[in-house]
């Protein structure tokens, strides 16, 4: 006898998955690809080629790449001090970490760009050291960790709190020392959680608009971000440049992602098998 379950079949559910998934995902960005079918190579050439989409390009990838690995060092700092540790306001500073997502990101890049610019708090502090933070790379490298950053701590938390201490009484028993115990039996357990959080980090800042258009200043081969870009071209009217370097971009970031993908199942394997 069959037991009566509260979802239906599998079929049916498989079915309602893979229509939801073709109408919110596949179909939208198969769009693009047919929206450049009809280009040349010429027409590729000059629309994906030329120094202003080629400056841009090399700013969003390498910002995102700076901003996913400050996210990875101080999302874990910040995770294991509010999974390790008890001190007045741990609640409220846990809720601060999701305001990045509530926040509509408008709001976001308006205030930093209040804080870091030249007359601003922390713009005049550096400015004393001699750093330019607003309308430079800095300026979209600092954004870009704003947004990124709690999707470290939300991976590394759960981990580190399900963290069996008598591993690291154990360990400390047979002679290790802190910074043993850290990189031996703390690190290998949480660096998937690490890498995994990273890469959506990563994934999110290649892709952010609002918070860095403010603190950025978009400046065309200095501080334009790729996003800007395609608004730009859109702005102009020019739909084939901003459909061709909107097709790149998601070419280039879905291969990051399975590339990463692809050596998160590797290092899980290898982990089994060492085990």
């Amino acid at each position: 006898m069959k037991r009566a379950g509260v979802l239906p079949g599998f079929g049916l559910t498989l079915g309602f998955t893979l229509l939801y998934l073709g109408l919110i995902v596949v179909i939208p960005l198969a769009t693009l690809f047919t929206g450049t079918a009809s280009f040349s190579l010429g027409d590729l050439q000059a629309a994906l080629l030329s120094p202003r989409v080629l400056a841009a390009f090399r700013l969003s990838f390498a910002a995102s790449l700076v901003a996913a690995l400050v996210t990875a060092v101080f999302g874990f700092l910040l995770a294991w001090v509010l999974v390790r540790y008890r001190f007045p306001g741990r609640s409220a500073v846990d809720a601060l970490v999701d305001l990045p997502f509530a926040l509509p990101t408008a709001v976001g890049g308006i205030a930093l760009t209040a804080l870091w610019s030249d007359n601003g708090w922390l713009g005049q502090l550096a400015a004393t050291a001699g750093i330019k933070v607003a309308f430079t790379p800095l300026g979209v490298v600092v954004a870009l960790v704003f947004i990124g950053f709690p999707f470290v701590v939300r991976m590394v938390q759960p981990v580190l709190q399900d963290l069996d201490p008598a591993i690291e009484e154990a360990a400390s028993s047979l002679g290790a020392d802190r910074l043993q115990t850290f990189s031996r039996v703390i690190l290998p357990q949480a660096a998937p959680a690490i890498v995994s959080g990273s890469v959506l980090a990563f994934a999110r800042a290649l892709g952010e608009y609002g918070t860095v258009v403010f603190i950025s200043g978009n400046m065309p081969l200095r501080t334009e971000t790729v996003p800007f870009l395609i608004l730009a071209r859109l702005e102009q009217y020019d739909y084939a440049g901003a459909t061709a370097v909107a097709v790149l971009m998601l070419l280039l970031a879905a291969s990051l992602l399975l590339a990463v993908n692809a050596l998160q199942g590797r290092g899980a394997a290898a982990g089994g098998a060492h085990r």
